[in-house]
């Protein structure tokens, strides 16, 4: 990454705790704002995720980053799998994803696991599929994460991003760049507890790694048959890889 960003500019903290921080204060209405920040197309964009999940046809997922549980709950509704664990740092967001399951039957599948995604505590070769949706971005270590990913992902596993990406064609790019910049921030500052959490989003997103800039880092970290698809206009991409 060429600039290292985070949420809270004036804490001593590492970026880590600032993004457990973060994400504990805004988990009660992060669902609904992700869905009017990207006027919906996060649903369209997960469905694609879980369509080439299921078509591996896993017994066992791993959703890092799960946050409210949203993933996790559609691989549980929309694939063959046995066993799905949802993780995140955020025990306030994790709060949110144990209700959603609450007396349901597809809770006997779903774990929801408090951990740090680059010290994963599970055995080498576990998972079947492991999925990041907008969540490899606040990693502290980004090449640590991926390599603790890549070390529970099973042989011929199938590793599954969706992450933020910025259009590069005019004049998506400069629209990007007005509603990230100007619109986005603003909106957090006006619906969320945490004033600064979308600016932080916001911020994060536009230095991060995408592209086939990303795809030689999931190379270096020694994934194979690594792909990405830019979604609507180039404001978000899924990557694919295979161990």
């Amino acid at each position: 990454m060429e600039k290292k960003i985070t949420p809270y500019k004036e804490s001593s903290d590492g970026k880590k705790k600032q993004v457990e921080q973060m994400f504990d204060t805004i988990s009660e209405n992060y669902d609904g704002l992700n869905r009017f920040i990207s006027l919906g197309s996060d649903i369209k964009w997960r469905k694609k995720v879980i369509k080439m999940v299921a078509d591996k046809n896993p017994k066992t997922i791993l959703d890092i980053a799960t946050g409210t549980g949203d993933l996790a709950i559609q691989f549980a509704e929309n694939t063959t799998a046995e066993k799905i664990v949802g993780l995140d740092l955020s025990e306030g967001m994790l709060s949110v994803a144990r209700k959603k399951i609450l007396g349901k039957a597809i809770a006997e599948k779903i774990e929801f696991v408090q951990a740090d995604s680059e010290a994963l505590p599970f055995e080498n070769d576990t998972f079947d599929a492991i999925t990041v949706s907008f969540g490899i971005r606040n990693f502290e270590n980004l090449e640590k994460g991926l390599s603790e990913i890549f070390r529970v992902l099973k042989k011929g596993g199938v590793f599954v991003v969706l992450e933020t990406s910025v259009p590069t064609k005019f004049p998506f790019k400069q629209g990007y760049y007005f509603y990230s910049k100007a619109i986005l921030p603003l909106v957090g500052k006006v619906f969320s507890k945490d004033k600064v959490a979308y600016t932080y989003l916001s911020e994060s997103a536009s230095v991060f790694p995408h592209g086939e800039k990303l795809n030689n880092i999931f190379r270096k970290i020694g994934f194979n048959e690594v792909i990405n698809k830019p979604q609507t206009l180039g404001v978000a991409t899924i990557y694919k890889a295979t161990k």
